[in-house]
């Protein structure tokens, strides 16, 4: 409990202090939030309880299935199958048509248009798609936010490196790590 009750104090801090943030962040507006996978639940709920009136909180695991059910599992599983090796091609590509990366951004976007601070939660489900957290930090509209993007990221930490679901190194190039 102690543990975090000191991170969400430390994300309180850096939501607060934006210039200082971006400083800090190489120029990002982000806010890695690290917690251990298996304590995912109790840390979403406290978010929640904590910033119930100033975040909008954005879960990934909806937007994929979003994403999935928007042209149909049949076709989502055959489209897949064919790029299975190369899944950013599937879930943040460059073409027009949206795609899982796109609804995050605009799902960010709306958070900050209604002035909430955007909260990335479920995070876990972007593994195997091809994007990281980097590509949504350097994204320009993220880089421009009114607030912090806050990126909830279930991780281990050892000797200054992050592991995204504890096994995966991570970036932490352009946001502020509450650790």
């Amino acid at each position: 409990m102690t543990d975090q009750q000191q991170k969400f104090s430390d994300l309180k801090f850096h939501i607060a202090n934006q210039d200082q943030l971006r400083r800090q962040a190489n120029g990002g507006n982000s806010i890695l939030f690290s917690y251990p996978p298996n304590e995912e639940q109790q840390y979403i709920e406290k978010a929640k309880e904590l910033y119930a009136d100033s975040a909008s909180f954005i879960d990934v695991s909806k937007l994929l299935v979003q994403f999935i059910d928007e042209d149909g599992w049949d076709a989502f599983s055959e489209y897949y199958n064919d790029f299975k090796n190369t899944p950013h091609l599937i879930f943040r590509s460059d073409d027009p048509t949206p795609d899982l990366f796109d609804l995050i951004i605009t799902e960010i976007e709306n958070a900050c248009q209604n002035d909430k601070i955007p909260f990335l939660i479920r995070t876990g489900c972007l593994f195997g798609t091809g994007i990281e957290n980097v590509n949504i930090m350097e994204h320009k509209s993220v880089m421009n936010l009114p607030h912090p993007l806050v990126i909830f990221y279930p991780s281990k930490i050892e000797d200054d490196n992050i592991y995204f679901l504890n096994f995966k190194p991570a970036s932490k190039y352009r946001c502020t790590l509450v650790k």
